[in-house]
């Protein structure tokens, strides 16, 4: 990449994540001038595990960026107490796990001859048809658009007012070497429910489940996980968590890798679509709000809102910040994703208020539908009418306790008992 020299550009984006870089790819092929500010040098090397099922890669020919690919799928969601209670739910269907670094350096070698500058956006000023951007450094840098691609936790992007606790999905796990396979060889276990680990005060609090996988040559990636809690559980109670399950199991930790700390919103409120500056990724409120994946979907929707950016500008070279702005927001959210997203929401609100025995039941349930259905719905491919028929699809086949809390949710006293039990102060998450 070239150094940020013009200090003017059509599109300046802030961020140096998937997220910048999968719509920065996809605007310098559109031969769009881009700057990128970010708060990193482009050699550093990206700490967080980007997981995906590996169908979301096939369409777009790129299997090659995993490094690690599992056709033994499996999921558990019996109580563990019995040999019945403890069988696997098979998923028949790939997961991979991105090579990090593989897919670092294909998306800059797709942003070839864009501009950078290291540093941290401290102001983003509107005047008119350009967007002034000014650095902790004191430089200053114009643009024709900005994209704000720094995350969640940034303070440039108005979002919608909203009435709804902001929910979390925590994780603390390592990747290691252990006494024992904590999983069967090359298997990949994507939710084990069984509580079977733990004492009946335990159960009675806020549920997770172990994410864990073969990683070949002996070691193994074990995470316990918080699907959604408002506010989260602390990582401290993760880790005793997922210590009490592997003490149970018989296993214990010889060497520690890497150790993966997890800590995001899954209900944030959508961006105001008619604000002068564009957001991309967490910043957007892209991440999904039943399963807490957003890669795929930022190699999906980037496209769009690149070519709906680069034909503005081509075909309207007089607009302003403004408009050209909600050119993009329009592409990233069509009314339809708009409203996907809030069936989405919908849905995460009724599974915080579930207690142990009933979160297994909604899982079996979910898993239970056609593998189409299941997985359409966890990549956020289904149209909205498709996404409608699986959701009444899954309430026929789910038993009478997950639907009544489908449609009635909890009493507000039992959820706020629920919100109260995991109500300490969560550790300081990683980016």
């Amino acid at each position: 990449m070239l150094n940020l020299g013009s200090r003017e550009v059509d599109v300046l984006i802030l961020g140096d994540g998937p997220a910048a870089l999968c719509l920065a790819a996809e605007l310098v092929e559109r031969r769009i001038n881009v700057g990128l500010i970010a708060p990193s040098a482009a050699e550093e090397p990206w700490l967080n595990t980007y997981g995906i099922w590996a169908f979301e890669l096939e369409s777009c020919n790129i299997t090659h960026l995993l490094s690690h690919r599992w056709k033994n799928t499996v999921s558990y969601f019996g109580n563990g107490q019995t040999t019945e209670e403890s069988f696997p739910h098979y998923h028949r269907l790939d997961y991979g796990l991105f090579d990090r670094e593989a897919l670092r350096l294909w998306l800059l070698e797709r942003c070839k001859g864009m501009q950078c500058c290291r540093g941290v956006a401290s102001s983003v000023v509107v005047c008119g048809d350009y967007t002034l951007v000014s650095i902790q450094s004191g430089k200053q840098f114009r643009a024709r658009v900005v994209v704000d691609a720094t995350g969640h936790q940034t303070s440039f992007i108005r979002r919608h007012p909203s009435s709804n606790i902001t929910a979390q999905q925590a994780a603390y796990g390592i990747v290691g070497r252990f006494n024992r396979p904590p999983v069967d060889p090359d298997q990949f276990v994507l939710m084990d429910f069984r509580p079977n680990h733990l004492d009946d005060s335990s159960r009675a609090s806020p549920p997770t489940f172990l994410y864990a996988m073969d990683m070949g040559d002996g070691i193994f990636f074990v995470e316990e996980t918080s699907l959604a809690l408002a506010p989260p559980l602390p990582e401290a109670e993760l880790s005793q968590r997922l210590q009490t399950r592997l003490s149970q199991r018989g296993v214990s930790v010889n060497q520690i890798l890497h150790r993966e700390h997890c800590l995001f919103p899954m209900n944030l409120p959508l961006p105001d679509l008619h604000q002068p500056l564009l957001a991309f990724g967490s910043a957007a409120s892209m991440v999904h709000p039943a399963s807490g994946y957003m890669v795929g979907g930022l190699l999906r929707r980037a496209p769009a809102v690149a070519a709906a950016i680069a034909s503005a500008l081509e075909q309207q070279p007089i607009l302003g910040s403004a408009a050209l702005a909600r050119h993009g927001w329009q592409a990233l959210w069509p009314r339809e994703m708009v409203w996907r997203h809030r069936l989405f929401q919908f849905g995460l609100e009724r599974l915080m208020a579930f207690d142990e025995k009933r979160l297994r039941q909604f899982f079996q349930s979910f898993f239970s539908l056609p593998t189409s259905e299941w997985s359409g719905f966890l990549a956020n491919t289904l149209s909205l009418h498709q996404l409608i028929m699986v959701m009444l699809h899954l309430f026929m086949l789910a038993p009478t306790s997950v639907r009544r809390g489908l449609v009635l949710g909890l009493p507000s006293d039992q959820n706020q008992r629920q919100r109260q039990s995991a109500g300490r102060n969560p550790e300081k998450p990683t980016p």
